[in-house]
């Protein structure tokens, strides 16, 4: 059993291992409630950019688009957003793992694939992998970020699909749904309103002013970028809520270790405080 004084040490350093947690916890709930009434703000927006674009390539009159163009994948980018920093619990493994699997989807398939990072656990797990082609790395991006920081990663995938060196892009992000589910989703974004999404009366009767082909050149490649941004947005939130809630979990679970090593230290106290009164009495009768 261990003694009393390296009982303390322990006690000692779990807590402060506890006050630690319990500061991160409370950060990343601050974070998570800013970066959810972000997610909400644009998710309208988002959800209105996608019904645009899938009313507009069922209607035939963007065959002529480069952005719309339907080609069979022989080659696609995948745009994979993950967190700068750990202690989030699943949330950079879940989407590694759809990662992962994606690219040996493609390996079966015979399709290449190229890759843009989004987060440094991304960019370090990619740097481990074999016969794996890094388009761009992005660490340290802002909370909400910035039109020159979305415009870098929007331009490189429209460049690659606009030319034809990929086929498809696809973003692999988490998916925010609530504070407790969050879901690791791949979303196809290139061509253009190829994820079929259900289209509101609205969109269906809107009107294209003075065309449809000059709508469709002055709006496409931002409603493209708007997927980009809310699939960052939902990856920051759901990034904040996994972390408030593994280090809740540590906090608890720092919680019972005090318990259970405080009992243990009090089992050691009284031990020897039973072996000492022994020592006496035995001293007492052998002196009588």
């Amino acid at each position: 059993m261990p003694s009393q004084r390296q009982l303390k040490g322990r006690i000692r350093s779990v807590k402060s291992t506890k006050q630690i947690t319990r500061a991160m916890q409370m950060v990343a709930a601050s974070k998570m409630r800013r970066a959810q009434e972000a997610q909400k703000a644009t998710a309208d927006y988002t959800d209105a950019a996608n019904e645009l674009l899938s009313h507009l390539a069922g209607q035939g009159t963007t065959d002529d688009h480069p952005l719309f163009a339907v080609r069979e994948v022989k080659k696609r980018l995948l745009l994979v957003i993950t967190s700068d920093k750990g202690l989030a619990g699943a949330y950079n493994a879940n989407i590694l793992k759809r990662y992962l699997n994606e690219v040996r989807a493609d390996q079966q398939a015979d399709i290449e694939t190229e890759t843009i990072t989004i987060g440094r656990k991304a960019s370090q797990f990619t740097a481990r992998l074999k016969d794996i082609q890094i388009r761009g790395t992005y660490d340290d991006m802002s909370e909400e970020p910035e039109g020159s920081e979305l415009h870098a990663i929007l331009a490189t995938a429209t460049d690659l699909f606009r030319t034809g060196e990929v086929d498809a892009v696809d973003v692999i992000y988490t998916d925010f749904v609530s504070s407790l589910t969050q879901t690791a989703t791949l979303q196809r974004i290139l061509p253009a309103g190829y994820t079929e999404t259900e289209i509101s009366q609205s969109v269906r009767n809107a009107k294209y002013e003075p065309s449809t082909d000059a709508v469709l050149e002055g709006v496409v490649y931002r409603l493209v970028g708007a997927q980009i941004y809310q699939a960052l947005l939902d990856a920051r939130a759901s990034e904040h809520s996994m972390r408030m809630v593994a280090m809740k979990n540590a906090t608890d679970n720092a919680t019972d270790l005090i318990d259970d090593l405080t009992l243990a230290m009090n089992k050691a106290r009284q031990a020897a405080i039973t072996q000492e009164l022994a020592e006496i009495s035995g001293g007492a009768e052998a002196m009588a």
